[in-house]
């Protein structure tokens, strides 16, 4: 049977059970203060802080290095906390290696093909950081830039305020974008991100969170026997430069079917051109509800070892599922244990990638005066 998490923790704490690091042991917390550190400094004498939170039984640290999600722990049935997200435990991999480990995604998440885009007439060029094309926000995307954080406690929730500015021109893109996105424990543990943006010129703008999960632990080893169900009946099929043809092809009769939960492993080594492709799921999912004014339930995973699961609520129309198939055993996490294909997944939410050459795709376009606004809610039980 499965247990709800919140009993597994006052489980736990009635127990007198106390938690321990990674890998210790659930108790009933409430929110605290977020604590501050200096994780590490860059090359100019910058230095780069951690943030670290915990309410409702779910610990999170985050970098002001690329808004990046360096761990987040939540226990299992029997109350024992892992780290489920891929990363580093110092700066310099971030820096120099990380293939998006746990960062935030801007302008620009995703891929616009050949980096290249026209709007209101005018052509726009790009960075260019994915053989032809552009790949979140070129190669000095948000990912890599220092975020200015606030840390707050608002009633229950516990959480930071995370600030850049992107000026007019930066990797090609138009207007002065002020960006704020925020991250809140909840006192039930959940984890939700808010993002908004501003422009003084109309822009392109989607940005989204590149945490690689692995509910059974960090470098605890493949995904391939998670379930994962999208509530989705459609996806959108790559050429072989990973951009979108435009076509919103039916999941029914593929291995792109997820309506109903079912081991990631099942079908992702099926012989289908999309696979062969993208060398496993590396696709957009158009999601049924499409565009909503209020975060709505869209996909759960599940690990069958731990009984961890997360479910996702957003209100964007777009969920990217990235099955880690480029982790090729060179990059090594905190466990000491290299990321090898498969070790971890994205879900990334989204509006389509290369919507801005796609007519037919819901529209990415800020204009001054209006405010890019998205929500994704990541609720975690076991």
């Amino acid at each position: 049977m499965e247990l709800n998490r919140r009993t597994v923790i006052a489980g736990a704490a009635a127990a007198g059970i106390a938690a321990t690091t990674l890998g210790g042991t659930a108790h009933a917390t409430g929110g605290r203060k977020p604590v501050k550190t200096l994780f590490g400094k860059l090359a100019d004498g910058t230095k780069v802080y951690s943030w670290s939170l915990e309410n409702g039984g779910t610990r999170l640290k985050v970098l002001s290095w690329g808004g990046v999600v360096q761990s987040l722990e939540i226990p299992d049935r029997r109350g024992r906390y892992a780290n489920v997200s891929a990363g580093f435990d110092n700066l310099e991999d971030y820096v120099a290696k990380t293939p998006y480990f746990g960062a935030l995604i801007g302008r620009y998440g995703n891929r616009i093909g050949k980096g290249k885009f026209t709007l209101d007439g005018k052509n726009y060029q790009l960075s260019v950081n994915d053989g032809e094309q552009s790949l979140h926000g070129g190669t000095q995307g948000f990912d890599k830039r220092v975020w200015d954080v606030e840390p707050f406690t608002k009633g229950s929730d516990v959480g930071l305020h995370l600030y850049y500015t992107s000026v007019d021109g930066e990797m090609g893109y138009p207007g002065t974008l002020k960006t704020k996105v925020t991250y809140t424990l909840t006192r039930h543990g959940d984890w939700r991100v808010d993002y908004e943006a501003t422009t003084d010129k109309a822009t392109v703008v989607n940005l989204t969170s590149h945490v690689y999960f692995n509910l059974a632990g960090e470098g605890s080893g493949t995904i391939e026997d998670h379930e994962l169900q999208i509530a989705a009946s459609r996806y959108t099929p790559t050429d072989a430069g990973l951009i979108p043809t435009g076509e919103l092809a039916k999941v029914a009769g593929t291995p792109f079917d997820f309506r109903k939960a079912k081991p990631i492993g099942r079908d992702i080594r099926v012989s289908h051109p999309q696979l062969v492709t993208a060398k496993g799921f590396d696709h957009n999912w158009v999601l049924d509800k499409g565009i909503t004014a209020r975060p709505e339930h869209v996909a759960t995973l599940r690990d069958p070892a731990s009984g961890r699961t997360m479910k996702i609520a957003t209100n964007e129309p777009g969920l990217q599922f990235y099955s880690g198939n480029f982790l090729d055993g060179t990059l090594t996490g905190p466990s000491g244990r290299t990321y090898r294909q498969g070790d971890a997944l994205c879900l990334e939410t989204q509006h389509f990638p290369d919507s801005p050459n796609k007519p037919k795709f819901p529209s990415t376009v800020l204009r001054p005066g209006q405010t890019y606004r998205t929500t994704t809610i990541h609720t975690f039980g076991c």
